[in-house]
């Protein structure tokens, strides 16, 4: 059961969580036509009455890049001014994931983005380990990653998720955790909603954006403290039968965090992760506000004022 926050960002203000409704006839409902943001915030280990959002700037940046694609201009400032003023509404106490959210809100039928009425609203909801950080066990999905060409890949637009939960749904039927997504050119995607990282040889490797990949969040920091720990880094085309002999395997996400992949398919993988448990607890150092050097990273908000 999920516990959400109490407060809702929706039309302007904030409200109620069980007042934030839409109509059955919501043009995004029935065409995905909407772009959506994930965000991490958590209580600050070292001051209670303040709270710490990961890179909420990139956050904003690409939401608001994602509005482009809907035809709808949404000012980065204007995003993080609303999620200032819901983390104060609600204060919260737990680690949360908050969802921005921009979509078509008119309530007629045809399928346009052109002379259409549009709403941002945002919700959370306290989240603890999207998945487990023991490790997850992964199987190829049957379905494709969807091409740039035929959707807008770099933004997050709510409708391309289909093939996402498709794969998810199909993985956990059959016995697994996470699906993985080929391309249409037969080389390694992502996740159903993470990114993927491949230890060779002491070399960090990741399917390249031309890969039909989202250019995930994490990801981009992942690869940024990586190269600032000396580890090579290297963005490429990823083969199949690479991921059976890697000697690391992981998935980044905002959800996800960083989490290692333990099986994929029927091979069980190596369990001694050195350059994943590195990044990782690097990565934990930041969001928690215990590095001064990646301070900029942090946003906080006071829910005390």
């Amino acid at each position: 059961m999920h516990q959400f926050l109490p407060f809702a960002w929706f039309q302007g203000k904030c409200v109620p969580f069980e007042e934030a409704r839409v109509s059955i006839a919501t043009h995004a409902l029935h065409y995905g036509t909407a772009a959506f943001g994930g965000m991490r915030a958590i209580p600050d280990p070292s001051n209670k009455s303040s709270i710490l959002l990961f890179r909420a700037d990139r956050h904003a940046k690409r939401l608001s890049q994602s509005a482009r694609f809907l035809l709808k201009d949404l000012d980065e400032e204007a995003i993080l001014t609303s999620i200032t003023k819901f983390i104060k509404a609600n204060s919260p106490t737990k680690p949360i994931y908050l969802r921005p959210f921009i979509y078509t809100s008119d309530l007629g039928i045809a399928p346009r983005l052109h002379d259409i009425e549009t709403d941002f609203f945002i919700y959370g909801l306290e989240l603890g380990d999207y998945l487990s950080p023991e490790g997850v066990s992964c199987r190829f999905s049957s379905w494709v990653r969807q091409e740039d060409r035929s959707l807008p890949l770099r933004g997050k637009i709510s409708g391309a998720y289909i093939t996402s939960s498709l794969a998810k749904t199909e993985a956990v039927k059959s016995g697994f955790d996470e699906a993985l997504l080929m391309n249409s050119k037969g080389k390694v995607s992502e996740a159903s909603g993470m990114n993927l990282f491949m230890v060779r040889d002491s070399k960090l490797i990741t399917p390249g954006v031309d890969q039909d990949i989202l250019e995930g969040i994490t990801r981009a920091s992942v690869i940024h403290l990586a190269k600032e720990m000396n580890i090579e880094v290297i963005e490429r085309p990823v083969d199949k039968t690479e991921l059976f002999i890697s000697d690391e395997l992981f998935l980044t996400g905002t959800a996800a965090k960083i989490t290692p992949i333990r099986q994929v398919e029927s091979t069980i993988l190596n369990t001694n992760r050195p350059i994943m448990n590195k990044l990782k607890l690097k990565l934990i150092e930041i969001t928690e506000g215990r590095d001064k050097k990646y301070e900029n990273w942090i946003t906080r908000i006071n829910i005390a004022d």
